[in-house]
């Protein structure tokens, strides 16, 4: 089998199928697709299971998270390659043929990212050449090859048994991270990431955080970002990240409360206080964790 097609859902019936649609008529069931339900409550599951036979449903009581669900998926993929998309994509007309012979044609590349469009057209960004704290990394990440970093997880396409190898994502990771992380573990392991910008998808965002608030949204993608740093980086350079983000911490608290008061905009201005109260409880309880 050439592909196995991974999505992990969560409460998103309502674009589940627009997603399974795009895919079953581009390529006709003609290669796997596995979805893991991560705990549902909105009837995503039935929905998959009267309405798709062709799909492998995977249904966990509990929401594990996206890393550990994923996991769960890879084990029981065939696929020589495994493509990882979120449930609130959509793709437009293009054969995943394409997808797989740039794979075969490239073998140096590990694991490649597609190109995401918003649902008004405009470009979304997907690929990225740097890493978190990268300006405060030494010798971390010399001797990788190629120039991109990372891909957004919620479009990419990498080698199986590759993967498999690595162990898939890393389950320390809930949500968020676990794209950055799977990236440079396969760099470490002497591949590029690519990137295939005539694979197309209309990718909506977010979808399975649509009960959350930005406070929790923020303090998730930060714990990831120090969860990355303590995988990948020296203590040294840890050291220094630590600084930099409480200096900055500190000091935008300061402005901000300075300013509040004669703000026509306070909301805006309340929350990016939030937000940077988050950082300095982050950085409390990691100082806390490193004491012990």
């Amino acid at each position: 089998m050439q592909l196995s097609i991974i999505i992990v859902s969560y409460n998103t019936r309502d674009l589940i199928g627009i997603c399974l649609d795009s895919i079953v008529n581009i390529n006709d069931c003609e290669n796997e697709i596995i979805i893991v339900d991560n705990g549902s409550n909105d009837g995503s599951a039935d929905f998959i299971r009267n309405n798709y036979p062709c799909v492998h449903l995977i249904e966990n009581k509990i929401n594990r998270g996206f890393a550990a669900a994923n996991n769960q998926a890879l084990k029981l993929s065939k696929g020589r390659y495994a493509f990882f998309i979120n449930p609130d994509t959509e793709f437009l007309p293009s054969t995943f043929q394409y997808m797989i012979s740039f794979m075969d044609d490239n073998p140096h590349i590990g694991l490649a990212g597609i190109k995401m469009i918003n649902p008004d057209g405009s470009l979304q960004e997907s690929i990225s050449m740097d890493y978190p704290g990268h300006g405060e990394s030494s010798t971390e990440l010399l001797g990788l090859k190629g120039d991109i970093a990372w891909v957004l997880g919620a479009g990419m396409v990498g080698r199986t048994e590759l993967i498999k190898a690595l162990g898939g994502f890393s389950e320390d990771f809930f949500v968020y991270g676990e794209d950055q992380d799977l990236c440079l573990n396969i760099r470490k392991m002497g591949y590029e990431i690519g990137y295939m910008d005539f694979v197309l998808a209309v990718h909506l965002g977010a979808q399975s955080e649509r009960s959350s608030t930005e406070e929790d949204i923020w303090r998730k993608k930060t714990d990831a970002e120090f969860i990355f740093y303590h995988k990948h980086y020296l203590p040294t350079t840890i050291d220094r990240l630590y600084r930099s983000y409480a200096l900055k911490a500190y000091w935008r608290i300061f402005t901000l409360n300075a300013i509040l008061p004669f703000s026509r905009k306070k909301r805006d201005v309340q929350m990016k206080l939030s937000k940077y109260r988050i950082i300095c409880d982050i950085l409390r309880k990691q100082k806390e964790t490193r004491v012990k």
